[in-house]
């Protein structure tokens, strides 16, 4: 038995290799086939399966183009209704795979046709559960998604049974491996492990504690925030497929001119700059919007550019296909190219150069002092409600967008979040928007937290 975890930090996400005796099954891939495909074949494996716990909402799986490349069959559980191929398992059905079985368990609440997969080992006995969004490390999936005709509170009721029915009753040494972990919006608080056991979550987990069902849809219902918009078009494109990536990367791993780069602009596209926070406040073309390749990249671009918004990426040399690579992991395929050799090609052509400085926290006050400065916390509600700077408005950088047409152009603004990440996001926004007159906080306010508290 060998079974591998394939974690993606951007999105939070965990695919799952398993394997034995030369068969393999892929659980929950990226859009990307080739990690897959390759990995079995440096084991010298066929893949036999690739088994989906639900129509993901926040990345576009990987499923049709590995089944296309190996002959794999796509396996869902109950109440799933792909307009593609795939074999719709029953509750408590198994395959064989080499010398294990794997069981599909029915566990509908985050999503009607949510499912876990239950492995048993070559002795007959349960191993691991493949959890998907039925149940995180210290959480469970968000019950709002993709809700059919019923609604987050009887989505939750059904959660509550699958918990309790099936999960809870699992031996506590079963292994666990969730599909998501800390930084994931489909769920409200998961831990960082990316792997826990049945009996810790027993212990550790709100949402396995023995309570009446009510006060369980409460505890998982509230405080939900509103979900990135373009999780509700990756759903759609993981039920009614996509087009063969090989054609998608023909076309959108495209090298522009500065010219045809400005064309490009002219026609409606949006410059996206995936370089650092620091490279891009030290000179960016006017207009971009800076979300960096080194933070939660996907999940900000899907949360703050609408979908199917044509793109033109500046990137830094070397990191354009990544770019693009990960804008089609969530359905962002509307790119028409990306700058030859980045922003050095820019800055070579003559063409206007903007910049927003980043200063030290000691730097403040010399800098602000009686100019009437706005200042802004972009960072998430309840984050370290004791670490701020005085006077500062919560501003999440999700909510910015909504509130930024409104926003005074005239007044100077200073920025900060927890590292700095989201903060020159926030930034660049402003800067796209006619503000002129911004400042950074450089490293983010925990960089400071000694001298704040």
């Amino acid at each position: 038995m060998y079974i591998k975890q394939l974690y993606t930090n951007c999105l939070a996400q965990a695919a799952y290799y398993v394997e034995s005796e030369g068969e393999a099954l892929i659980i929950d891939p990226l859009r990307e086939a080739e990690p897959y495909i390759n990995l079995a074949k440096e084991r010298g494996a066929k893949i036999k399966y690739v088994f989906e716990t639900h129509f993901h909402a926040d990345f576009v799986s990987g499923h049709i183009a590995i089944s296309s490349k190996t002959d794999a069959v796509i396996v869902y559980g109950p109440c799933a209704k792909p307009t593609y191929p795939a074999l719709i398992a029953f509750d408590g059905e198994k395959f064989d795979l080499g010398k294990l079985k794997i069981q599909v368990l029915h566990t509908p609440g985050h999503t009607i046709e949510s499912s876990c997969f239950l492995l048993f080992n070559e002795l007959n006995e349960p191993y691991c559960i493949f959890t998907g969004d039925t149940l995180l490390v210290g959480d469970v999936g968000r019950p709002d998604l993709l809700s059919g005709n019923l609604s987050k509170e009887a989505l939750a009721a059904l959660m509550y049974d699958s918990l309790n029915e099936k999960i809870k009753k699992l031996p506590d040494y079963v292994i666990v491996y969730p599909g998501h972990g800390a930084g994931s919006a489909c769920g409200k608080n998961i831990g960082k492990e990316t792997v826990s056991s049945i009996g810790e979550q027993k212990k550790n987990n709100y949402a396995m504690q023995n309570i009446p069902k009510n006060q369980f849809i409460y505890n998982v219902t509230k405080g939900l925030a509103l979900p990135p918009a373009y999780f509700f078009k990756d759903a759609q494109i993981n039920i009614n497929g996509y087009q063969n990536n090989e054609l998608l990367n023909s076309r959108i791993n495209l090298a522009l001119t500065v010219s045809g780069f400005l064309n490009e602009i002219k026609k409606g596209a949006i410059i996206l700059d995936t370089r650092n926070s620091e490279e891009f406040g030290s000179g960016f073309i006017p207009g971009s919007i800076n979300i960096g390749l080194n933070g939660d990249f996907a999940i900000w671009v899907g949360t703050l550019i609408e979908f199917n918004t044509p793109l033109v990426i500046v990137a830094s040399p070397g990191k354009e296909k990544e770019s693009i690579t990960r804008l089609a992991r969530i359905g962002y395929d509307n790119v028409k190219g990306f700058l030859t050799d980045g922003f050095e090609t820019w800055g070579n052509s003559g063409f206007e150069i903007d910049t927003i400085q980043s200063i030290h926290y000691s730097q403040l006050d010399v800098f602000t002092s009686g100019k009437n400065f706005v200042i802004f916390d972009v960072r998430k509600p309840g984050e370290n409600e004791h670490l701020k700077i005085d006077g500062s408005i919560r501003i999440p950088l999700n909510t910015l967008g909504e509130l930024i047409n409104g926003l005074d152009k005239t007044r100077p603004y200073f920025v900060y979040c927890a590292g700095g990440y989201r903060s020159m996001i926030a930034a660049s926004m402003l800067k796209r928007n006619g503000i002129k007159n911004i400042l950074n906080l450089k490293g983010g306010i925990n960089v400071y937290s000694p001298a704040l508290l």
